[in-house]
């Protein structure tokens, strides 16, 4: 009998789970009922799981537990640190290895081998970045360039996310499009990490409206300092991929018809097309939140009487 995808998973990482690997799983949440169980499913490798809630009112936190996984509340105050740096700051990682995922997340087993791997090898590295493989309306995207890559996995102590606003909205109590600072070498393993979110449209587009206006305060700094924050990332074009992607978005800030552009890239030069609908709708949301960030930054910029 042929196995779900699921059941798949599940037996591959219990074969691996067989010896713990010394790693803790951090997994930032609020209301994930939708998706949570399919993330810790895959984190049987782990040592540690740790399910950092912001008091969700679904049954996140009741799943976490059942799960096997250490499920600790976030009151935000605002300001730095926000919910996995504060985590980070605690006594509750006690590994030598910090794995970062998020609830639309899966860790696939070849990705587990990859990072087995590199623990085991003779001179690892201090982090190492991975692809989102990005899903969208119950396909796995192969073109319009919206996966991209980010820290996964890293030494403990030896990184921290990004400074980059004093009051960020109060909506925003994780760390989202902050990156992390590493001190040391960065690696990168070849196999994605499986990014797929279970909760509709609704829910996407509600989440990117509180990314657009953290979006807006960041531009808006970066505009009036020529610093993206207290502790930022460098912005490089021959840097890694998260500098790259920062040196990126210091250049198309300040161009006119900046949601055009990401729309016309993603969907004509990155051959969203090819996706269909999907890469249509994709695409238009890129676009459009763009088009929203621009627009809370212009309403910044009046009320510091710095725009017409």
């Amino acid at each position: 009998m042929k196995m779900t995808w699921t059941e798949a998973v599940k037996s591959s990482a219990g074969s691996l789970a067989a010896d713990k690997l010394p790693v803790t799983a951090l997994i930032a949440v609020r209301n994930e009922e939708a998706n949570l169980r399919r993330c810790l499913e895959a984190l049987a490798p782990a040592a540690h799981v740790v399910v950092v809630d912001s008091n969700s009112t679904d049954g996140t936190a009741r799943i976490a537990a059942a799960m096997g996984a250490e499920v600790v509340q976030f009151q935000y105050p605002g300001g730095y640190p926000k919910k996995r740096q504060w985590v980070l700051d605690q006594d509750r990682i006690q590994t030598p290895w910090v794995l970062l995922v998020d609830a639309d997340e899966v860790m696939p087993p070849a990705l587990w081998a990859e990072v087995r791997a590199a623990m085991n090898s003779a001179a690892p590295a201090t982090a190492y970045l991975a692809k989102k493989e990005f899903h969208f309306l119950g396909r796995r995207f192969r073109f319009g360039g919206f996966s991209h890559s980010a820290v996964l996995l890293f030494r403990r102590g030896q990184a921290r996310f990004e400074d980059l606003l004093s009051n960020p909205p109060k909506a925003q109590d994780m760390e989202v499009h902050e990156r992390l600072i590493v001190q040391g070498a960065v690696g990168r393993f070849h196999t994605p990490l499986i990014h797929e979110d279970f909760k509709g449209l609704d829910a996407y587009s509600l989440k990117h409206a509180h990314y657009a206006s953290w979006e807006a305060a960041v531009r808006h700094q970066y505009l009036q300092s020529g610093r993206w924050g207290h502790q930022a990332i460098a912005a490089r074009a021959t840097g890694n991929a998260q500098e790259f992607r920062r040196f990126v978005k210091s250049l198309v800030i300040r161009m006119p018809g900046e949601g055009a552009m990401w729309f016309l890239y993603h969907y004509v030069v990155r051959l969203g097309f090819l996706e269909g609908r999907r890469g249509l709708i994709a695409s238009q949301l890129r676009a459009n939140y763009i088009r929203e960030a621009r627009a809370k930054l212009y309403e910044l910029q009046l009320r510091a009487g710095g725009a017409r």
